[in-house]
């Protein structure tokens, strides 16, 4: 077991006098995202005065991250409140006066396109032309009718047929095929063309997965993830406000950035752990903390004890480093969920031009690959990764945008993308946007701004989702803190998970991030009445 330095500010730090006569809990929260705010607010709020905030990047929020470019907040990360009904973060918005400037456009009941309700998608193809209106809303019906198929497995128990492989992408592909070979009215071009937007479809619909396809993507599962009611809002002056309302009151002493973590050493026993209890215990006997369960050893050597340890890590970093993280390892069944839950990359691409080349009532431009109608599997080779970007909207409103749009681009796809430079990509895009619009004189934009979440080493991919071979129980069990409860000898709640890909409703989404936060900490304080009490009744 490698040796670090002990941390000397690691004794209980009391804030109060009615929180000397109770015992404080050292508590780690790995993670300054808002599953991270969310459990250091709730522990702080209730009384638990002794907890430290590790966080390995230099900005707190995590997968939020906001970039102020003139009057405009473009989001690299989140970007949408899904859903207004009991939605934690709309309301938590909403009674901040955040969403006071939210225009009509940037309130969407869509699922496709988001960025804006009004205005249409112009569905264009790779010869340059504009597929009709008519034929893209007849095809979108299709599409939906066959999108709510989906949902029946898990909601109401349809048993899942062979033939699908238990996949979203192979049942949707099927069925739609079926349904447009099978339609006598249409002929065998507008066939092709209907076939060809199935593609791009799935292309938008894995980047809302953040799947590399929806082939990967669980059909038996796809139904449990829960939509709130209500619209989906974009906040005017960055997702990155709620990440400060969470943070305001989070004192300086307990959150560190640019502490990577390297060990949890979790059931800690051995001589050294009475070293780290910390030094200074005589002047208050009543609080000696005692032997810590848990160690955390951080990337420039310094330790923490704790007896409680919140990881909020991102799926991808757990995939990544579980194996070399926790000491002792995981428990099987929380290594294999861990191994069989899904996250991918989705980037987004945001090009600024002087003057707008689309005409007013666009809202998006719909990339439609007219050669790949037939193609059972969209796998591209590594110079082809362009062809993963399945659109770009429209930002509304340009008063406040100028004239901007957005990119999408999913899977391995958008890590390759990530590999190019600036000039690469931008070059790349003016000439699909071009080749869609057959407008040979659209100017290269004057600005690009991209997201990286599949190359950043924190991070590594976007957001959750269920992978063909997984269910919602794996979430359960990833969720699960550690030692399991039948561990009755080790003292309990040592290693505590929060993060999106712990929500089985909500996995993926901020407000699933969240209440994870929340829900961890509400354990300690069941933990811990005395001390949540002492604190309500002294308030």
């Amino acid at each position: 077991m490698q040796s670090c330095e002990i941390s000397s500010d690691s004794t209980d730090d009391p804030l109060s006098s009615g929180s000397r006569r109770h015992r404080q809990p050292r508590i780690v929260v790995i993670g300054a995202g808002l599953a991270g705010l969310a459990a250091t607010k709730t522990l702080l709020e209730s009384g638990f005065a002794n907890v430290t905030v590790l966080e390995a990047s230099d900005r707190v929020g995590g997968r939020v991250q906001s970039v102020q470019h003139g009057k405009a907040t473009l989001e690299l990360g989140a970007t949408w409140i899904h859903g207004a009904n009991g939605n934690p973060i709309y309301h938590l918005a909403e009674d901040n006066g955040l969403l006071e400037h939210t225009t009509d456009e940037e309130r969407s009941v869509g699922r496709i396109s988001l960025y804006a309700k009004k205005g249409l998608a112009h569905y264009q193809t790779n010869n340059g032309k504009r597929i009709p209106k008519d034929l893209v809303e007849e095809f979108s019906d299709l599409y939906n009718e066959v999108y709510e198929l989906t949902q029946e497995f898990f909601k109401n128990g349809k048993p899942v047929g062979a033939e699908s492989q238990n996949s979203v992408g192979i049942f949707t592909r099927d069925v739609v095929w079926k349904k447009i070979m099978l339609d006598p009215y249409d002929g065998g071009s507008t066939k092709k063309l209907k076939l060809s937007m199935l593609q791009q479809y799935l292309k938008v619909e894995s980047c809302e997965s953040s799947s590399p396809s929806m082939d990967e993507v669980s059909l038996s599962e796809f139904g449990e993830w829960t939509e709130i009611p209500g619209a989906h809002h974009v906040i005017p002056a960055g997702f990155i406000k709620v990440v400060e309302l969470l943070a305001q009151d989070i004192p300086g002493r307990v959150l560190r950035l640019g502490k990577p973590v390297r060990h949890i050493h979790w059931n800690f026993s051995s001589p050294q752990a009475e070293e780290i209890t910390g030094g200074d215990l005589d002047h208050n006997q009543d609080r000696r903390p005692g032997p810590a369960p848990v160690r955390v050893e951080c990337e420039d050597g310094e330790c923490l004890p704790a007896d409680h340890v919140i990881i909020t890590a991102s799926l991808g970093v757990l995939k990544k480093s579980h194996r070399t993280l926790f000491s002792p390892g995981l428990p099987h069944d929380k290594a294999l969920a861990i191994e069989k839950l899904g996250i991918s990359t989705t980037d987004k691409i945001f090009l600024e031009f002087s003057e707008p080349f689309w005409t007013p009532e666009c809202n998006s431009i719909q990339f439609v690959w007219e050669d790949e109608a037939q193609l059972e599997q969209l796998a591209y080779p590594e110079e082809l990764w362009y062809r993963k970007i399945c659109s770009f909207d429209v930002l509304y409103p340009p008063e406040r945008y100028g004239y901007m749009l957005s990119g999408w681009i999913c899977g391995e796809e958008a890590l390759l993308m990530e590999r190019c430079d600036d000039e690469t990509v931008a070059e790349t895009c003016t000439e699909l946007l071009r080749m869609f619009t057959g407008n040979p004189n659209i100017p290269k934009p004057r600005r690009i701004f991209r997201s990286s979440w599949g190359s950043n080493p924190y991070i590594r991919g976007s957001y959750s989702f269920t992978r063909v071979g997984s269910s919602g129980g794996d979430v359960e069990r990833l969720a699960t803190p550690l030692p399991y409860a039948n561990s009755t000898k080790a003292p309990p709640l040592q290693v505590l998970f929060a993060g999106e890909a712990t929500h089985r409703k909500y996995y993926s989404t901020t407000h699933g991030a969240l209440l994870s936060g929340q829900r961890e900490a509400s354990r300690l304080l069941e933990m811990y009445p005395d001390l949540y009490n002492a604190e309500t009744t002294n308030a």
